[in-house]
Parts: C-alpha cells; structure tokens; sequence
C-alpha cells in the first residue's frame, strides 16, 4: 500500500516537515533505507543517521530539531516507536484478514460448530466437544483436541497442538510449533525404575497472551497450569506442570520453569533463566539473562547470575574473578617478601 506524507501524518495524528507528498510503500530501519520507505528515530545514538538516510518519510519526535540541512520529509510525533509499531499492526491486520474460510482436507469431527468467520488450513485436526469463537484462524496441519475451547479472535499458527481438554482464552497468539498441554514430567521411582504418573489435568491461556514458536506447555498433574492474561513468551521455552504465570510477564527464549512454581505478575525474565520447582517469585522482578533461580523471592528485585544474586554484587563478582590471577600473584610476591623477612 502506498501512502503520502500527508496521509501518514492524518493516520498518526503528526505533523509534517518537509514535503507533504512524498510517497512510501515499505518499511526499513534507518541505517538501511531506500528511497519509498518509511522509517523512524527512537534511540538518540542513531542521530547521524538523519543526515545521511535515503528513507522518503522518517518518524521523529516532537521536539525533534535538525542540527543541519536533511533531505528526508519528517513527521512529528509523540512517540515514534509506538507509532510505528500501530502502522506496523494495521499491516499486519490488513494481511490477516485475507485468511478466511475452510481449506481442504481438513477433519472436523461431528457435532462440532464452527463459526462463519472462521479460517481453517489444510490438514488441520479438530477434535470432539471442541468450542471455538468468532474470528478464530486455524493455519495448516494444525490439531486441537476434544473439549478444547479457544476464544475470539485467537491464531494458532501452523503446527501448533493443543491436547484434549486446554482452554485458550480471546485474542492469543499461537506461534508456529507450540504444543499446549503435552504430559507434565511426572515419574515415581520403584524397584529402580521410574513409572509414569497419569497428568490428568489441563493447561488454562487466559486472554491477550501471545506464545513463541516451539514453546511447550505441560498439563497439569491435577487441576491447571495457568499462564494469566496479557503475559507474552519467546520461542523455545518451558513451562512445567502446574506453573502459574501472572499477568504481563514476559519471558525470552530458552529460559524454563520447573513444576509448581508460581511466578508473579509484571515480571522481566531474561533468555536461558532457569527457575526451580515448587518456589514463589513476586511482581515487578528484573531477573537477567542465564541466571538460576532455587529460592522464593518477593518483589522489584534485580538479580542477575547463577546462582542469582543482586544485580549490583553480580557485578562486583565479575570483577573480582577477572582480577583472581592478578590477585593470586601478589600474594605470592607478598608471601615471598614474608619468608624474606624471616630470614
């Protein structure tokens, strides 16, 4: 879709300096722009860009003041990273809704009601007593199984799988190789061996979560493992049986968590963080990349490390190790200068 400076401008509610009816059709980062694409400036280090970009239209802020002569068309803003993510969204949306009816094969089983608006891929599975809302889209070899419900407007992606009896809430996103509800890792040992514990419980996705390719999700052992509306989680990620995630967290890749624990709501946890089982962790917790979790916390820490420690000492312990060989050879110089001394 191609649109001026002047159209943008009405769309994001800016103002335009420079050339009203330049036009774009595309999108790039400012240090790669071509002429016919809009691009934007949120982070002052890119600031030198502004004077040697070749984007047609770039999104400032407000206050925005070149320091010399440019040759791009800029709209002012408030926030040029939100604006930009909202355009980016009604493209996004405007793709989505060319996915519309029912492919073939695909298998439904009887008695189950699908919506008008519905889009189902090929060769994707429906399950019995499966309950499916308004403006849901199913992409190819998807399989949802029986009694699962899945709310409006919600994506699952292609290959995603959702085993019988889970329940996806209104407007979650499904990325593509998911598995929701596969078997918690329950295993008793006896006689040297380990025999598998029945997982007859479910996995509860409440609204507006949005799930990274390969995740998995266990079932619960008894009752639900519960990931809490609005929470959004990288690819490649673990949840055990019976976690509890709260509302607005959000996880990066790799990371995993171990069975029972229950993690707080507004919580930021880095790639590869590991958390134990059967622990608590609070609201509003910062925890860094590649840190191991084994003990309950409470709220707004920073930890960083493994085991994880206060941000601020996991700094000071890194200076510390990368000054052990130094340290070591002046003790033993000063241990030499004692023996001197003793002679």
């Amino acid at each position: 879709m191609e649109l001026t400076a002047a159209e943008l401008a009405k769309i994001v509610q800016g103002e335009v300096v420079g050339d009203a009816s330049v036009k774009v059709h595309t999108y790039s980062k400012i240090e790669e722009a071509e002429e016919g694409s809009l691009s934007f400036l949120a982070n002052p280090k890119y600031t030198h860009f502004v004077y040697t970009t070749k984007a047609s239209i770039l999104l400032v802020r407000k206050d925005f003041v070149p320091e010399m002569p440019i040759g791009v068309t800029l709209i002012k803003v408030e926030d040029p990273y939100a604006t930009l993510a909202m355009l980016l969204n009604m493209v996004s949306a405007a793709e989505e809704q060319k996915q519309a009816g029912i492919e073939n094969p695909v298998f439904v089983s009887e008695g189950v009601c699908l919506p008008e608006d519905i889009y189902l891929g090929a060769f994707s599975y429906i399950g019995k007593n499966v309950e499916i809302g308004s403006g849901v889209k199913i992409y190819p070899q998807c399989y949802v199984g029986d009694g699962v419900k899945i709310g409006d407007g919600t994506t699952l992606y292609p290959g995603v799988r959702v085993y019988k009896g889970c329940r996806i809430g209104n407007r979650c996103i499904l990325h593509a190789g998911v598995v929701v509800g596969s078997d918690g890792f329950g295993f008793a040992p006896e006689n040297g061996v380990f025999k598998k514990i029945a997982q007859i419980g479910n996995v509860v996705i409440e609204d507006d979560v949005e799930i990274g390719a390969n995740t998995t999700i266990d079932r619960a052992t008894m009752g639900s493992t519960v990931i809490h509306k609005g929470v959004k989680l990288d690819n490649l990620i673990q949840i055990a049986h019976n976690v509890e995630v709260g509302d607005n967290t959000v996880m990066a890749a790799q990371s995993g968590i171990a069975g029972s624990a229950k993690v707080g709501r507004n919580n930021m946890i880095g790639g590869q963080v590991g958390l134990a089982g059967h622990i608590q962790i609070g609201n509003y917790n910062q925890i860094g990349a590649q840190s191991g979790i084994h003990t309950s916390m409470g709220d707004k820490n920073v930890l960083m490390g493994y085991p994880a420690v206060e941000a601020k000492a996991f700094m000071k312990q890194v200076v510390y190790t990368k000054r052990l060989g130094e340290m070591y050879e002046e003790i033993k110089a000063l241990k030499k200068e004692i023996e001197n001394l003793k002679k």
